[in-house]
């Protein structure tokens, strides 16, 4: 069989494969205004503090098959940032990109749901400002932005919509950003919700398709062993131990996630949200298989190709008329569905956490709020000219070692760390961090991670704090 790398999408594309797509696209957005329509017949209260809350949380009713959904689809926006790694370094991908995330997830359903419940709150930042204080939920609010804005989704769509039309990448992302952020102004979270339910079959089956017909037409290990190198069958994939333990530490940043808190405060109990993470974890294994494999099918086959867009050329030319049209709208609905729910967080963490009390719940900021984050992450995803990788590398380190340590300590020694405690460690961890990226290293520094400078940082601020708190308590009592 022989492979086109330079392939026209608009021509290999069947016109059954067309109406799939579209029809799968359509259907997308018809279960968002099913949504809405639901809540109209339902009736939400006028109360103003009620409709917020149904616009954030869809009123707390998030049953167990809906967060499961909501929950799954939003996690794999950047579809071909791990196709990238694995067509690269093969299973280094699904430890790196799987395992180190396996672990955390169950760590948050065993140890932190139960503990978020009884704040009652609406955002990441609104619970860290009831566990440490105000100054640590407006900190926490900047870090939020940053974490949740959707550069890595809008330049996979902007990937994909280029490759499909021919246009330039940055009109592919206006396009792309353009459409999400109308149905996500239109119906808030309920709309990321039903969006990702249709998004969430779609996007499973399609890269099942894709591992089922490479086994069919390549065979199993045997083949992918002789046409691979033996790097991708290695643990580190060529890396250090490390530089591989960072994307562990990246991974923890889950446990600091607002999308898996948006989620948890939005269940209709602790308990569907503890058993909802863990079905979601045993898909997200199912599914982490199927990218990792994929990708390493479309090494050994065309080695050659782009690694960013490899995965992509390769499903299209071994899959026949009508599914080569679903598995495509399988790879625009992981990017749409975790796109929608960044870009509505950063957006709710605008005109919610960053605002004056006084202008809290006002649905015209909310609106304002994701326009604003859509514009920004389009001219951030030319910033860092469409690399996925060093957008989750970049913003990864930050959040890991700079938030997640003073929140996990909060929850080991509640009443423990102190607001102003919490904004030395964090701010620390910044600066530690941004030096360490933008100074010329010697020798053995230069293998050291600006992330475990971070971790080093902030340990090392709320300590530091708490010894002098103490002092400084001990002298006044003299």
């Amino acid at each position: 069989m022989e492979f086109d790398l330079t392939i026209d999408y608009k021509t290999i594309l069947s016109r059954l494969d067309w109406i799939v797509f579209f029809g799968i696209l359509l259907l997308t957005f018809i279960s968002v205004i099913y949504g809405q329509y639901l809540k109209k017949k339902k009736g939400v209260s006028e109360n103003k503090e009620a409709r917020f809350l149904d616009l954030l949380l869809m009123g707390r009713q998030l049953t167990l098959p809906m967060f499961v959904a909501t929950l799954v689809a939003t996690w794999y926006g950047g579809i071909f940032g791990v196709t990238k790694i694995a067509f690269e370094q093969g299973i280094f991908n699904f430890i790196t990109q799987g395992v180190f995330w396996y672990i955390s997830y169950i760590l948050f359903a065993f140890f932190i749901t139960h503990k978020v419940a009884k704040y009652k709150a609406v955002t990441l930042p609104d619970l860290i400002e009831q566990m440490f204080g105000p100054k640590a939920g407006k900190l926490s609010a900047v870090f939020n932005f940053f974490n949740v804005l959707p550069i890595a989704y809008v330049i996979s769509l902007g990937l994909l919509i280029q490759a499909l039309f021919g246009i330039t990448f940055l009109l592919s992302m206006i396009i792309g950003v353009t459409v999400v952020v109308l149905y996500t102004l239109y119906g808030g979270f309920r709309a990321v919700v039903f969006s990702d339910i249709i998004q969430f079959f779609v996007m499973c089956l399609g890269v099942f398709l894709i591992l089922l017909f490479s086994y069919k037409l390549f065979g199993g290990i045997s083949f992918l062993k002789a046409n691979l190198p033996a790097g991708h069958f290695t643990l580190t994939g060529g890396e250090g131990i490390a530089t591989t333990l960072v994307w562990g530490f990246i991974a923890l940043s889950t446990l600091v996630d607002p999308n898996f808190y948006q989620r948890v405060f939005a269940a209709k109990s602790t308990k569907i949200a503890k058993k909802g993470i863990l079905i979601s974890t045993a898909i997200w294994i199912l599914f982490d298989i199927c990218t990792t494999a994929g990708a390493m099918y479309a090494r050994a086959v065309i080695p050659e190709a782009a690694s960013d867009k490899a995965y992509l050329i390769y499903a299209l030319q071994i899959l026949p008329n009508g599914i080569r049209g679903l598995v495509l709208a399988g790879i625009l609905a992981t990017i749409l569905s975790t796109l929608d729910s960044y870009l509505f967080i950063a957006g709710t963490t605008v005109s919610y956490d960053m605002m004056p009390k006084k202008w809290k719940g006002k649905i015209s900021l909310y609106h304002l709020g994701i326009i604003f984050v859509g514009i920004l992450a389009i001219l951030l995803g030319i910033v860092f000219d469409g690399n996925i990788k060093a957008v989750w590398k970049t913003l990864g380190s930050y959040s890991a070692s700079c938030l997640l340590l003073p929140v996990l300590y909060g929850y080991i020694f509640p009443g423990k760390i102190k607001d102003k405690q919490f904004v030395f460690a964090s701010i620390l961890g910044i600066i530690t961090v941004s030096i360490w990226r933008n100074i010329t290293l010697p020798g053995f520094w230069q293998n050291v991670d600006e992330l475990y400078m971070g971790i080093l940082a902030t340990s090392l601020g709320l300590v530091s704090y708490g010894l002098f708190s103490k002092y400084k308590n001990k002298l006044s009592y003299k």
